[in-house]
């Protein structure tokens, strides 16, 4: 884990933990699932804070909105974009997707 004040674990501290921190866990009748709780500290996940959950390889990916926001700019900075707004090139990009379908 990283040494830093900050007690979220890093994308590298995260590949290094593997399946340690990886744990079953059951949707109840409800639909709902509890992250268990040291999962939510590695992430900085709080109580009734806001998170972003998408389909991704088959599979459930649910992040903090900062984490998603960040991986949208990461694309972005891949991709080389300049423009001022990452976020609304990628809103863009995916209206235009959108439209397409």
């Amino acid at each position: 884990m990283s040494k830093s004040k900050n007690p979220v674990l890093t994308e590298s501290d995260l590949a290094r933990a593997g399946d340690s921190l990886s744990q079953r866990v059951f949707i109840d009748q409800a639909g709902r699932v509890v992250v268990p709780a040291r999962i939510r500290k590695a992430l900085g996940i709080r109580g009734r804070q806001a998170l972003h959950i998408s389909i991704v390889d088959g599979g459930v990916r649910l992040q903090t909105i900062e984490a998603g926001i960040e991986r949208v700019r990461a694309i972005a900075r891949s991709k080389g974009k300049s423009s001022e707004s990452v976020v609304d090139d990628f809103i863009a990009e995916r209206r235009a997707e959108a439209a397409k379908e």
